[in-house]
């Protein structure tokens, strides 16, 4: 695998975990943790990390050359698997999403961090799936999970990182439908029931109608060449994000494409967008 050229502070341990059971199948983590030399130093900042893949495919795999790097420069990564279709439809992962938030924060302190020191990265869909979790964390059917051993422990976060977002999925939808991109139209309607659901559960409607509570301060990393994401849907969601009064960091990057760090690790636009990522949760972990 290659590797995202950023310095490298720490030795990691990489494991993976089980976070929830749905009968007799796990839903996994992998975890991305440094070590310290020794017993010297305080808590690390901490991340949950919720994958892309149009809400259909992938797993906690999909940013590893990202969590990775992270991890090695002082950050706890917990990269979540979560139910996806065909069998569970919007919004099952967004109660996945919620409930791992409440689990990591309940057990930062096993793994060297602290429950106010956690927050959130999600990556396209991904990113809209932490999104609505953190907008609307006491919503019933996001926070619908329970966590028998924290039951007070809820969603929010201290602050988000998100990279090349589908803040606006009916948005999308339509964009990708005019185009004729099969794939993503069909991941669109695996996971939706309807566009008025993709209004309902729409982080930039929310952010609009004024619904939704407290804003994290969040970065937005993305590529002036996504054509999957396009760099105007980022434009809009930071405008509304910060006309609610929500602290955001836009940085885009010229010529790049979709998932360009975990696509090509190793260029100098990856090196440089991890940079700003851990340069920001390490920012606000001190603050």
């Amino acid at each position: 695998m290659a590797e995202v050229g950023i310095e490298k502070r720490f030795e990691i341990e990489v494991r993976d975990l089980e976070y929830r059971r749905i009968a007799d199948a796990p839903l996994l983590a992998r975890l991305y943790r440094p070590k310290r030399p020794g017993r010297s130093g305080g808590a690390f900042p901490a991340l949950i990390d919720v994958h892309g893949g149009a809400w259909a495919s992938g797993d906690r795999l999909n940013n590893a050359p990202l969590d990775e790097a992270l991890a090695k420069s002082g950050i706890v990564v917990l990269a979540i698997d979560f139910r996806m279709p065909p069998q569970h439809r919007y919004p099952a992962s967004i109660a996945d999403v919620n409930f791992a938030t409440r689990w990591l924060k309940t057990h930062a302190g096993e793994f060297g961090s602290r429950r106010e020191l956690v927050g959130g990265l999600g990556t396209s869909s991904g990113a809209h799936q932490l999104l609505l979790s953190v907008l609307k964390p006491g919503d019933p059917r996001y926070s619908a999970l329970p966590l028998a051993e924290a039951p007070t422990e809820d969603a929010s976060l201290p602050y988000i990182v998100l990279c090349w977002p589908i803040s606006d999925p009916l948005a999308r939808y339509r964009m990708v439908r005019e185009k004729g991109n099969t794939r993503l139209v069909e991941s669109h309607d695996a996971y939706w029931n309807s566009e008025a659901e993709m209004g309902e559960g729409n982080p930039q409607l929310i952010l609009e109608r004024g619904d939704g509570g407290a804003l994290a301060p969040a970065i937005v990393v993305q590529g002036t060449a996504d054509d999957n994401v396009t760099p105007d849907m980022a434009d809009r969601f930071a405008a509304a994000y910060r006309a609610r009064g929500g602290e955001l960091q836009l940085h885009k990057f010229d010529g790049q494409p979709h998932t360009f760090i975990v696509r090509d690790p190793a260029s100098d636009a990856a090196r440089r967008a991890t940079e700003l990522i851990r340069d920001f949760v390490l920012s606000r972990a001190a603050a």
